[in-house]
């Protein structure tokens, strides 16, 4: 909401020296979020005057229209003759009211006037245009016609109030009420404690019966409807420059007197209306639900296929306006041809979340939607309508109809019960009853009672439902600057979790061997499955879906880690980090087999063990995963050596850190899904209880994953469940054990089938072992001619050690001996001679 200094000043009578940084100052204080303030014209100097075209000479042979004019600005040149110029715009003719600056002045951006030769002609100044002047897009787009009635040599920086400082405010969804200059006066008015000149106080006909016809189907759609009739407008009536110069400074865009007034009042009120041209209404306006089916063509030309849910404004035809959202083109006041002599004004509330969800489902955002979607105050629109009412009268020359259609759904006022010392107990400040009721006054509320006060919520602001809400008005009026500080005091013999420590270990482990830590929103759209390669029957593909997504192009609670991940890694590979390692620990969502409503907690005390049970039961299924992935190189090269790239094997790896954080063993074997390789993927395994479960799969992605997604080409990489990984944890890891006594080394290379894994080969090696084995590690792949077709040599590196004496040879050797009888048991191994 933007918020011109000039206008605020209306209705509060802020000191004259206050500036528009320290009103910021107040308001921010206050609790609305001022994000800055636009010095308007700070940076301009006159003589800008208003002139009056004299003559206008074509000149001819140049590329584009060229006109030398002489222009009548008065005694503002110092001699009184007309001043010459040279000017390429084309939208004003002889006799004309124009807005000349003069040699000396300065336009903002730091554009120096003065006098030169162009086209053959001397330029004693400009004809200014309204983006010239820094007034923004007035419509017209070119230069700025003056009414008729303005003196010649007036100062123009006056009259077009062109020095001014707006206020640019981020309206939060709680505080509709800001979207309006009423709500953010009342608020000025507050900070500053001085009174409010309230602009809805406005002397209001009651309703009769000789209004314009209205029937409201849907009272819990539309709960009021205001109908005013105008007759008599004056086609050739345009918005004054007032008028006009507020719109600009609040961000939108003059068209035409009818439908300026009705966003003027609604920037003064927060109150949306529209005006119809009743010409073009057939039969009484209607409030009912869409037909699914029914076709719309909104004032922006696209032609709508409504939704069952929408809420629309009818007449005899079908619909004409969606409601709250944008008006119909049937009904458009149309000032182009000059024939919009009566018009009926609406002036409508609408339920907020039905608003909010037909402008998302139509994509069709507007200033209006924005408004009723945050709430706004049903009590202004007979308001809203009598102050459009009268400056239709005042401007257009229009006279007001004696009818008045009011509909109204009966509703009682939203009283709230909380003691005086609730504000007191939540903020750790003693306010004292007296203050309470004073803050909660200025807000708008009626207060009754001592210990225990009831307080009826002002209708303007809907966010009031629970005495918190007032507890945290009063704080704010307060100002929370002035809270103090205090540290908690945890109880002693609480720390971290064996999850926490878990999941902290793992970040330690990843960030130790080269991971950066990339977190991504946890919101997916669900073509990123088919980009990904999962079946169709995949459980990763059904999601949890959001009710209102931050992107309608991503409505859905990740699955995986992965689309986050690679979406990170192709934007640093496109902006030319091409070596990357990237890690990610997070939540992951799936549904729920059965949904489950989620009970709404208190506030007003701790929630019971059994509603913290039941909400949590009603929330999705929440594993937290970690992944990884990698791209170029691995090992850089120089003079050490040649480096190397990222490969499988290091996101395997990845994941074996992982196994050894948690202390426990991970099974490693050949696997296929999704969107990996199927020749370059591990599954990975734990045991839990006695079973094995696959917690996740390690890997190059497959190369159509690579290209549906813009990676880059041999991307790799790792995703398991952190969870399960726990619950197979033996704990907390130990420290190794050092003996003292020497280690005996035995290799040996075993000849198997190509198709054999060598995980399976070393598993029988280390149980054939026993327990005199340390460790193994394979340190060599061999496949030749030699060997025969379809063979393979694995060769092992094994330590033994024992803990209480030396092992003799014959000790190890009968150790090794025994691992290669079993590996030969169980994967067909054969020493290689």
């Amino acid at each position: 909401m933007r918020v011109p200094l000039s206008w605020l000043r209306e209705y509060v009578d802020l000191p004259a020296t206050e500036t528009g940084r320290d009103v910021q100052a107040k308001l921010v204080s206050a609790g609305l979020e001022v994000e800055r303030v636009e010095q308007l014209g700070a940076d301009l100097k006159g003589p800008l005057v208003v002139g009056q075209v004299l003559t206008i000479e074509e000149l001819e042979g140049f590329k584009k229209p060229i006109r030398f004019c002489t222009v009548d600005v008065g005694t503002a040149n110092g001699t009184g003759e007309p001043q010459e110029i040279v000017c390429g715009a084309r939208n004003f003719a002889v006799g004309d009211k124009v807005v000349v600056v003069l040699p000396g002045a300065v336009l903002p951006g730091n554009f120096a006037i003065a006098a030169r030769k162009t086209y053959g002609k001397t330029s004693h100044g400009m004809i200014c245009s309204g983006d010239e002047l820094g007034m923004g897009d007035d419509g017209s787009g070119g230069i700025i016609v003056l009414p008729p009635e303005h003196e010649v040599g007036t100062d123009a920086v006056e009259l077009l109030e062109l020095v001014d400082e707006v206020l640019d405010i981020a309206v939060t969804p709680d505080r509709g009420y800001a979207l309006s200059m009423r709500g953010v006066a009342r608020e000025a008015a507050t900070a500053y404690g001085l009174p409010l000149r309230d602009p809805a106080l406005l002397d209001v006909p009651g309703p009769n019966a000789f209004g314009y016809p209205v029937q409201v189907s849907d009272p819990q759609g539309c709960d009021r409807f205001t109908a005013r009739t105008v007759t008599g407008l004056s086609p050739e009536a345009r918005s004054p420059i007032w008028l006009q110069r507020r719109l600009q400074k609040a961000g939108m865009r003059p068209i035409s007197l009818a439908v300026d007034i009705t966003n003027y009042v609604m920037l003064e009120l927060g109150q949306p209306l529209h005006a119809y041209d009743r010409s073009r209404v057939q039969g009484a306006i209607g409030v009912r639900r869409a037909e699914p089916g029914e076709k719309l063509t909104t004032l922006d030309g696209a032609k709508r296929t409504l939704d069952a849910e929408d809420l629309v404004i009818t007449d005899d035809r079908g619909p004409i306006g969606l409601a709250g959202v944008m008006g119909g083109a049937n009904t458009e006041i149309d000032d182009t041809e000059g024939t919009t002599t009566e018009v009926v004004v609406e002036a409508a509330h609408f339920d907020p979340i039905s608003i909010a969800r037909t402008a998302r489902r139509h994509k069709l955002a507007s200033e209006a939607s924005k408004r009723f979607e945050r709430g706004v105050d049903p009590e202004a629109t007979s308001a809203a309508a009598q102050r459009t009412v009268d400056l239709l009268v005042l401007l257009a020359g229009g006279t007001a109809d004696g009818g008045v259609t009011e509909v109204i759904a009966p509703s009682a006022p939203r009283t709230i019960s909380i003691p005086a010392n609730h504000p007191d107990k939540v903020a750790g400040v003693d306010y004292g009853r007296e203050t309470v009721v004073r803050r909660l006054q200025q807000v708008g509320c009626d207060v009754y009672g001592q210990d225990e006060l009831i307080v009826t919520v002002p209708s303007w602001r809907p966010d009031l439902t629970d005495p918190n809400d007032l507890a945290e008005e009063v704080i704010r009026l307060e100002g929370y600057e002035n809270l103090p500080s205090t540290l908690p005091k945890p109880p002693a013999g609480l720390g971290l979790t064996d999850r926490q420590r878990l999941h902290r270990r793992v970040g330690r482990a990843l960030a130790g061997a080269g991971y950066v830590e990339a977190l991504n929103y946890p919101f997916i759209g669900e073509p990123v499955f088919d980009q990904l390669g999962l079946a169709a029957d995949d459980p990763k593909r059904r999601v949890v879906k959001l009710v209102n997504p931050l992107s309608d192009e991503e409505p859905a609670l990740r699955t995986t880690l992965l689309p986050g991940l690679l979406q990170a890694l192709r934007r640093n590979d496109g902006r030319g980090s091409h070596d990357l390692a990237l890690f990610e620990t997070g939540l992951v969502f799936h549904p729920q087999d059965e949904l489950r409503v989620a009970v709404r907690l208190p506030v007003d005390r701790r929630p019971t063990d059994e509603e913290i049970a039941s909400l949590t039961d009603a929330l999705p299924v929440q594993p937290r995963h970690a992944a990884v992935v990698l791209a170029g190189a691995r090992e850089q090269a120089g003079w050490w050596g040649k480096g190397r790239p990222a490969d499988w094997a290091d996101a395997v790896e990845s994941a074996r850190a992982l196994a050894r954080e948690a202390g426990t063993e991970l099974r490693v074997r050949q696997g296929q899904y999704g969107p990996w390789h199927p020749g370059r993927c591990a599954e990975l395994a734990v045991v839990v209880d006695g079973a094995e479960r696959v917690i996740g799969y390690a890997g190059e992605l497959h190369p159509r994953v690579v290209k549906a997604l813009g990676l880059p080409a041999r991307a790799c990489a790792m995703e398991l469940n952190l969870d399960v990984l726990e619950q197979a944890s033996a704990g907390l890891p130990k420290g190794p054990h050092v003996s003292t006594f020497p280690v005996a080394t035995q290799d040996v290379a075993l000849v198997v089938s190509r198709d054999v894994p060598a995980a399976d080969v070393e598993a029988a090696l280390r149980e054939g072992a026993g327990e005199l084995l340390e460790s193994i590690r394979l340190f060599d792949v061999y496949e030749g001619e030699q060997l025969g077709e379809g063979r393979k040599s694995l060769a092992y590196a094994l330590r033994f050690r024992a803990d209480d004496r030396t092992l003799t040879v014959d000790e190890a050797s009968a150790a090794r001996d025994a691992a290669v009888a079993l590996a030969g048991e169980r994967a067909g191994a054969v020493l290689r001679s």
